[in-house]
């Protein structure tokens, strides 16, 4: 029996719906409020199985790993822009993990973290990330940890997010610095693959590796990418990231979510790239490109609406 956490999220509504192509075993652990609205049929035979709590809950916790050889740990709050979501919900979930997986001696912890992620590092995202790779560490149970590039996708936070500000602006985007930090986007599918195939990658056991896509790209070769792609052309506009996180700071006290938070600005801070090669050394695939994966999908989006429910979305919670 495989457990996922975070089963609803981006990672793991695609992961579940890959795992249950294979007719694997599963069990999510998800809140009540998450799990009367799942993104798969819950009457294919094979969906998983849920079991309802909180990260925090340790017996409700304890309860979902019982039985399970392995534990896929997803539950996040990246994208939201708060260090107390990630604390909260990131953080406390870890430790939470750690000591009700060692109880009910799970075989192995498999989590996603982020290049750059440590705990002594000065930005907020990847410090909380280191935190909660050293807790999995520290947890006397086996581990893999997989720390990714950006995960782009039909349903992301992040190019998406992108797309819905050139579409509200129709002069000027606003770069964070001169855009000349490099980034190593991966696409979704490929993040997937690379989980999946870790169930059976028994080297990786014990082990913190690094992946990303098939290229290496700055920040500005990416906004002009997305811009090329969704043809909408805009002045690119530098600006100093401390007057953008003002900017999102205030936004983040009107609205339930910014577009932009501080949390992407961490990622945007320093270059956040992995060996080119790593994908394919680890798990034996290539991964795809940018542009041409884009190109199938992010021209038929409809931003705007894109804008209005991820603006409005509820914040996360442990519950």
């Amino acid at each position: 029996m495989i457990l996922i956490t975070g089963a609803t999220g981006l990672v793991g509504r695609h992961l579940v719906a890959r795992l249950m192509r294979e007719q694997l075993p599963i069990r999510c652990f998800l809140p009540a409020r998450r799990a009367r609205q799942l993104p798969w049929d819950s009457r294919d035979a094979h969906a998983p199985e849920i079991v309802e709590g909180s990260v925090t809950d340790e017996e409700a916790f304890f309860r979902a790993v019982t039985g399970c050889h392995a534990v896929i740990h997803l539950e996040n709050a990246m994208w939201w822009g708060r260090r107390r979501d990630l604390e909260n919900v990131e953080l406390a979930g870890a430790r939470a993990l750690a000591a009700v997986a060692r109880a009910a001696r799970v075989g192995r912890i498999i989590t996603v973290s982020q290049l750059g992620a440590a705990p002594s590092s000065a930005f907020a995202l990847h410090r909380v990330k280191g935190e909660v790779e050293q807790a999995l560490r520290n947890s006397g149970v086996a581990y893999t940890i997989i720390r990714s590039g950006i995960i782009y996708a039909p349903d992301d936070a992040f190019i998406n997010h992108i797309a819905s500000m050139l579409r509200i602006n129709p002069l000027a985007f606003a770069l964070p610095g001169r855009g000349d930090v490099v980034l190593h986007p991966i696409y979704i599918d490929d993040l997937i693959e690379a989980l999946y195939r870790s169930l059976d990658r028994i080297r990786l056991v014990d082990t913190t590796i690094e992946i990303g896509g098939g290229e290496y790209m700055s920040l500005r070769d990416l906004i002009r990418t997305i811009m090329r792609v969704t043809r909408m052309p805009r002045l690119v506009l530098p600006l100093p990231p401390y007057l953008l996180r003002w900017i999102t700071g205030l936004y983040s006290r009107i609205l339930p979510r910014a577009l932009m938070t501080s949390q992407w600005l961490d990622v945007l801070a320093t270059n956040r790239t992995a060996p080119l090669g790593s994908v394919y050394s680890h798990f034996g695939f290539q991964p795809r490109r940018f542009e041409e994966t884009l190109l199938t999908y992010l021209p038929q989006r409809a931003h705007f609406a894109g804008l209005l429910r991820d603006s409005f979305r509820r914040r996360p919670r442990p519950d």
